[in-house]
């Protein structure tokens, strides 16, 4: 009895089939410099066909290349059911282009198992060390992706007090058990918070 228990776990785990992986997306986009800022990053926008095949209509973590070079980025939600990308300047320069120059991209959505780990910002962390344990133990025990859209949450907000505030909420919701932030607009479609930065008129090198 115990032998054919066996053979049937066996040919159970035998029949599951692996997820498949993403497909690629492969389009081409301008690199573009933004307007009135003095930086070394440039960025592009992703055409809107592109867009829609990804699974998410805000922050996306994708991998693939970039005119031919390896590629690990993350999305940046445009507000208006599209996404854009920063290529700051390693990026550029293992890519070989500059501002003005048309980019060929093939990229696929990451699993959420390889979701990078995001870098909480030092306002939040320093807020995160005085919290509650709970605070602490919560935020330890949520996903990279979860940890994100508290970054994120906190990062779209336009004015310094309104950044302190929502720091504030986060800590006091995640000492509450709470995973994620309350009402969050992911996409920047509805409360207006997110857009993708204005292009410069004049192209050009971007490390002018």
């Amino acid at each position: 009895m115990a032998h054919k228990t066996a053979e049937k776990s066996a040919a159970s785990a035998n029949s599951r089939k692996p997820a498949p992986a993403a497909s690629k997306i492969r389009f081409s986009a301008t690199l573009l410099r933004p307007a009135g800022r003095a930086v070394t990053w440039t960025f592009l926008n992703l055409p809107r066909q592109a867009s829609a095949k990804l699974p998410s209509r805000g922050q996306t973590t994708v991998r693939g290349t970039l005119n031919g070079s390896a590629l690990q980025a993350t999305l940046e939600p445009d507000g208006q059911g599209g996404h854009w990308l920063k290529v700051d300047r390693k990026m550029r320069e293992a890519a070989g282009a500059e501002a003005g120059d048309i980019v060929t991209l093939e990229i696929a959505p990451v699993a959420p198992d390889d979701e990078p780990e995001p870098k909480a910002p030092a306002d939040l962390r320093k807020a995160l060390a005085s919290a509650p344990p709970k605070a602490k133990d919560v935020w330890s025990d949520i996903t990279p992706i979860a940890r994100r859209d508290w970054i994120h949450w906190i990062g779209s907000a336009k004015q310094a007090e309104t950044r302190a505030r929502r720091i504030r909420n986060a800590c006091d919701m995640l000492s509450k058990g709470k995973r994620r932030p309350c009402c969050f607009d992911r996409s920047g479609m509805y409360a207006g918070s997110m857009s993708c930065p204005v292009a410069d008129d004049e192209p050009g090198d971007a490390r002018r």
